[in-house]
C-alpha cells in the first residue's frame, strides 16, 4: 500500500469528509480534524496532523477540547455559549494565542487582576496574544456561540483533556491543584 506523506493535495472546494476514512493510514491522518459519523474530536499529538482549523473550530461544542498536545505546544478548540466567560486567568509560565472563528466578544488583559486595563472588541478573525504572566479573560457578548482555538507554548492543559462545560473545567483546574481561574 502506498503511504501519502503527512498531507495531501486536496483541491480548495473538495469537501474532504467525502473521501473513503478507510483507504487512507489513520496513523498520519486521524480523524482529519473532523467528527465522522459519531466520532469526536481526539488529541492527535504528538504525531504530524493537518487539519482545517477553521473547520474544526467551528465543529467544536465543548467548552474545552484538546486538539493537539505536543512537548513544547498545544492547540485547543473552544465553544463559549452567549453571555459565557473563559474565567479571569494568568498563566504564569505560557504565553498564549487565541483566534476567533466565529462570533463576537470582548477580551480584557492587563499585569494585575485588578487592572485590566487592555479592553477589545473582538470578532471573527481577530488574533489575541496573550504573554506569560498576563491576567485574562474573554467573554461571549453576542448571541450565538462563540468558537476560538488556542495556542499554548508550552502546554497548558493535559493531554486529550475535553471540558464540556466551563463548570467541569473549573473542576478539573480544582482538583489538578491549580489556581488558573479566579
Amino acid at each position: 500500500m502506498y503511504y501519502y506523506p503527512y498531507y495531501f493535495h486536496v483541491p480548495m472546494n473538495y469537501d474532504i469528509r467525502q473521501l473513503n476514512y478507510w483507504n487512507y493510514p489513520h496513523e498520519y491522518y486521524g480523524n482529519y480534524g473532523y467528527p465522522l459519523g459519531d466520532r469526536q474530536f481526539t488529541d492527535q499529538g504528538p504525531n504530524p496532523y493537518v487539519v482545517d482549523i477553521e473547520e474544526a473550530t467551528k465543529r467544536n461544542n465543548n467548552f474545552r477540547t484538546a486538539l493537539w498536545t505536543g512537548r513544547h505546544m498545544q492547540v485547543t478548540l473552544m465553544s463559549l455559549k452567549p453571555g459565557e466567560d473563559i474565567g479571569l486567568e494568568v498563566h504564569p509560565d505560557v504565553d498564549q494565542f487565541l483566534r476567533v472563528e466565529q462570533g463576537q466578544g470582548i477580551v480584557r488583559m492587563g499585569r494585575r487582576r485588578n487592572n485590566l486595563n487592555i479592553v477589545r472588541r473582538i470578532d471573527d478573525d481577530t488574533a489575541i496574544m496573550v504573554p506569560a504572566g498576563t491576567w485574562h479573560n474573554v467573554e461571549n457578548t453576542g448571541n450565538r456561540p462563540l468558537k476560538l482555538y488556542s495556542i499554548y507554548a508550552p502546554p497548558e492543559h493535559p493531554r486529550g483533556t475535553v471540558h464540556v462545560t466551563k463548570a467541569e473545567a473549573m473542576a478539573a483546574e480544582s482538583n489538578q491543584g491549580r489556581t488558573a481561574f479566579y
